[in-house]
């Protein structure tokens, strides 16, 4: 799977990785057990820092989208493991903000503010 960022869109670079591992994998493009780039090396393609893509990959593995191995590597999760002790929280509360009207990043602003 090819990440590609624009640095002129309004979105946080790393979020558009997000984005795009999260969206990769719903679509299947990314399988579990599939290895991301190593950080530096997506860095250095994407011609950003490698903080950035650190941040974004903490984020993945916050979110239960990748684990992180040390020198073994980031790897995609199986999605269908259970991440958290109540999914259909999530899930319900993913529906409550569509319905809502709310697009993603005000959903997790909501979920920042609330926590």
């Amino acid at each position: 799977m090819l990440i590609r960022v624009d640095p002129d869109r309004s979105t946080p670079v790393f979020e558009q990785i997000v984005q795009q591992v999260v969206t990769g994998v719903r679509a299947g493009d990314l399988v579990p057990g599939e290895k991301l780039p190593p950080v530096r090396q997506l860095a250095a393609d994407l011609g950003i820092a490698p903080n950035t893509v650190a941040k974004a990959y903490r984020q993945l593995e916050e979110e239960g989208h990748v684990e992180t191995r040390g020198r073994g590597g980031t790897l995609v999760r199986d999605e269908l493991a259970p991440t958290l002790p109540s999914r259909s929280a999530a899930e319900d509360f993913v529906r409550a903000a569509r319905a809502s009207g709310l697009d993603l990043s005000q959903a997790i602003g909501l979920l920042r503010r609330s926590w």
